[in-house]
């Protein structure tokens, strides 16, 4: 299993609640620490492509949650400068509007529909992250059904092309929600901790935050190793 690293915003702050924020000084250690140990960054579409064909070595995931705003201004410009690409995660039905799930976290935009298409055409990946950011296991069959459908289809009017990934809001999924995943019609989906149900519709990843200097991503990146080769 590759490494896929799970980000969410890149901004300056204040508060953070919920540690779903990076510096953008941060950002740009942490992309030189796998650039200098001769890594690439890639979005889930070419990790899974390569994968595919044999061929991931060098190439780590990199996954962008929710689809704030700043992953435009801070993110896609410091990805391109190492040659790196990604795949954003976003909410649908909250395109331009903000993160309204988190009630008690600070503000946050999300991008619109002009953003989503720039970052495509920059090679980013876009993914589903829902339609409304609800936690997919505690919905009937037909919310969950519109969460994932709905979702996909918006998403592929706005951009003209596929969306072929989807990542389950908070990471809450069992065998229901993966079987509705793919009969959506999605190629893979991404969760977030190693499961029973780990595999193509519930890719595991490695959260990364804020304190994850160079010694603490040696340290995940040891023990994704260690926890594969099993």
């Amino acid at each position: 299993m590759p490494l896929v690293l799970m980000y969410h915003s890149v901004d300056k702050y204040d508060t953070d609640p919920f540690q779903i924020t990076v510096s953008p000084g941060r950002f740009a250690q942490q992309l030189r620490w796998l650039a200098e140990r001769g890594l690439t960054g890639v979005s889930m579409r070419e990790l899974l492509r390569a994968q595919a064909e044999g061929g991931t070595r060098g190439l780590v995931g990199l996954t962008f949650d929710d689809g704030y705003a700043d992953f435009l201004t801070e993110v896609v410009p410091a990805l391109l400068r190492h040659r790196f690409t990604a795949t954003v995660f976003v909410v649908s039905e909250l395109l331009g509007e903000h993160n309204v799930w988190d009630a008690d976290a600070p503000r946050k935009p999300l991008m619109d529909a002009d953003g989503l298409r720039w970052a495509a055409e920059q090679g980013m990946e876009i993914g589903s992250h829902s339609a409304g950011h609800r936690s997919l296991v505690e919905l009937s069959e037909a919310e969950l059904w519109h969460e994932a459908a709905t979702s996909k289809a918006t998403l592929e009017n706005v951009l003209g092309e596929q969306v072929s990934g989807f990542c389950y809001p908070y990471g809450h999924a069992a065998a229901r929600e993966v079987e509705a995943i793919r009969r959506a019609g999605y190629s893979y989906a991404c969760a977030i901790w190693k499961s029973e149900l780990s595999g193509r519709h519930a890719l595991p990843r490695t959260y990364v935050g804020d304190r994850d200097g160079p010694l603490r991503l040696r340290a995940k990146w040891a023990r994704h190793r260690v926890r594969w080769a099993r």
